[in-house]
């Protein structure tokens, strides 16, 4: 029974850092950029949820949509300021230019609210469902079902609609893509704005599960989801999906049956192990590139 309950619970883990690795996913498999402050994006999605709710004393659901609504304006407006004008150069600078707006966000998320913990509301509230002993959180079932919904949503978006075909061929080859009529700056604005409001998503489950919201809160699940990207191989939704879920369920189970000082160590031994026996990661496919 305890090995059934650690398991629910690293599912719920797991559906949060493969809520937050879809939006890493959609944002490399189409505009081919590592957006590292995706973390803190989250971290802006739940203190904007704590302002409206316990400052302002607005209904949870209004926090809920305002927060994705900052999320994804803050997404747009950190592609088009920071990262429009580096498209064209090395992924180096682009890396480094995204560690630097991480690192902005969070000295300014310091700078309003301090460096302690807040309080985050209870966003999502339903009631624990019982199964003989076993009893599951409402909170662990709502998140994977979210996750589940968001995956085959965007799945369904980039194969059936004229927005996903343009960001299909977008991710293919920008040049042509734009000879062909498609305007790539409104098809990667849209990209970042669907994976910041996964991103504010993720951060209400996040905030409503902990219970707490910090500065710095978005910064290690933001790495680890990164990790279930790759994991699962980046660019691939199913991908993320699977390799969030994997990611949740080692780590809980490795804190519960064997340290939880080494559990960050176990998730991070077993990504080398993957990406030594398949590179491209679960789902990655192999891209031949011409010379």
């Amino acid at each position: 029974m305890d090995f059934l309950s650690n398991l629910i619970s690293g599912l719920s883990l797991g559906s949060i850092y493969a809520l937050i690795a879809l939006g890493y996913t959609m944002v490399y498999g189409i505009a081919k950029m590592l957006n590292f402050a995706h973390g803190d994006i989250i971290m802006v999605g739940a203190f904007t949820v704590i302002v409206c709710v316990n400052m302002c004393g607005l209904p949870t659901w209004v926090g809920a949509i305002l927060s994705v609504l900052v999320c994804v304006l803050l997404g747009v407006v950190i592609e088009r300021v920071a990262y429009k004008p580096l498209r064209k150069s090395p992924p180096l600078t682009v890396l480094i230019t995204a560690i630097g707006v991480s690192y902005l966000l969070q000295s300014l998320a310091q700078l309003v609210f301090g460096s302690g913990l807040h309080s985050f509301p209870k966003v999502v509230s339903i009631p624990p469902v019982q199964l003989g002993e076993l009893t599951i959180k409402g909170d662990a079932l709502a998140t994977l079902a979210v996750s589940a919904l968001i995956m085959v949503a965007l799945t369904l978006f980039i194969g059936k609609t004229r927005m996903g075909k343009a960001m299909r061929a977008v991710s293919e080859d920008k040049d042509a893509a734009e000879l062909m009529g498609i305007s790539v700056n409104k098809t990667i604005s849209v990209t970042f704005a669907i994976g910041s409001a996964l991103a504010a998503v993720a951060g209400i489950f996040y905030g409503s599960t902990y219970g707490f919201i910090g500065p710095y809160t978005g910064s290690m699940p933001g790495i680890k989801a990164f990790v279930a990207a790759v994991f699962g191989g980046i660019g691939s939704i199913p991908g993320a999906m699977i390799g969030g879920l994997a990611l949740g369920i080692i780590e809980n189970l490795s804190k519960a049956y064997i340290s939880t000082e080494l559990s960050d160590a176990i998730v991070f031994g077993v990504l080398i192990v993957v990406l030594l026996l398949k590179p491209t990661g679960l789902l990655g496919k192999k891209i031949k590139e011409k010379v």
